[in-house]
């Protein structure tokens, strides 16, 4: 008993100071920069951009400036992630506001960026590139999720043009409104302090946000904490990582390592899905058995 409460009272010092990387997350590339200029009031579409591999010889912190001829210039860096059709854009820009109680806010279909609580202009505009499936904000960056049969080299011109064509003008990213039946939306981060969370949900909690959140934010996604019953720990990713092959080696290597090592009580880590992504989990389930099936039907070759 004594050993278990010195090492809850620990934990949070802990998970600070021993240095225990995510499993699962892999190096990326060096960020790639893309200089947008035009002058303020012309149409997106006479925006030049360098070539993906240029970086301007510039400061980081001078990555958006007033031109002496009044054009404004913004630096949007790009980065890759662990999932290959989700890439991550950083306009040097405030996404989600701070005063929202949410950390990110993701749009899975059209309809969603023009509903409540948080509407969004740009994620609309988003949302409408062919190819495009889903638009993720986090504080400071925005993950762009493309269909697998979808290239890269066609989007991508268009999702820097409509960023660029949205910071220049001022325009805001995320609004906020008023459900049908009256009252803003209640929204917090699932990860934030609760005073009916018991002992081993609020180290679970203060584990996540200063432990696992940042390499998941690094990969342009987020987790939310769902739940913690018999033992078990209910998280979902988002952004990058909900639709990302490798999200089932972080859950299980990653963060239910480095959960089940600090805290006794965490048996283990169950991944929450969304109807759809259950079905989607259970039609490649089927194809799978499909094509081993067909395999061992065939005769062998001579």
């Amino acid at each position: 008993m004594a050993s278990s409460t010195a090492s809850r009272i620990a934990v949070g010092w802990l998970v600070r100071t021993i240095p225990r990387p995510l499993a699962g997350c892999r190096a990326r590339a060096a960020p790639r920069w893309t200089r947008a200029t035009r002058p303020l009031g012309t149409q997106a579409s006479s925006i030049p951009a360098l070539s993906a591999g240029a970086r301007p010889g510039v400061q980081r912190r001078a990555q958006q400036r007033i031109g002496p001829v009044g054009a404004r210039t913004i630096f949007i860096q790009t980065e890759n992630t662990p999932n290959p059709d989700a890439l991550k854009f950083l306009p040097n820009h405030r996404v989600v506001p701070a005063e929202m109680g949410t950390p990110f806010i993701e749009y899975l279909n059209p309809r969603s960026t023009i509903s409540p609580p948080h509407p969004s202009p740009l994620a609309a505009k988003l949302m409408n590139i062919d190819g495009v499936v889903s638009v993720f904000y986090g504080a400071d960056f925005i993950t762009v999720t493309k269909a697998g049969d979808a290239n890269w080299a066609h989007i991508r011109p268009e999702i820097f043009a409509l960023i660029t064509e949205t910071v220049t003008s001022g325009e805001t990213i995320v609004n906020t409104t008023e459900r049908k039946e009256g009252g803003q939306a209640a929204e917090e981060d699932s990860l934030a302090y609760n005073e009916d969370d018991d002992e081993v949900v609020g180290m679970i909690k203060e584990l996540l946000e200063t432990r696992i959140r940042p390499a998941i934010q690094e990969d342009g996604g987020d987790i939310e904490f769902r739940g913690f019953e018999d033992g078990y720990v209910k998280l979902k990713l988002r952004g990058a990582c909900r639709t990302c092959d490798s999200s089932t080696v972080t859950l299980k290597n990653g963060i239910e390592g480095m959960l089940m090592h600090y805290i006794e009580e965490v048996k283990g880590v169950h991944q929450v899905l969304d109807q759809e992504e259950e079905i989607a989990l259970q039609e490649f389930a089927k194809f799978e058995e499909k094509l081993k099936q067909q395999h061992t039907a065939r005769p062998p070759s001579e």
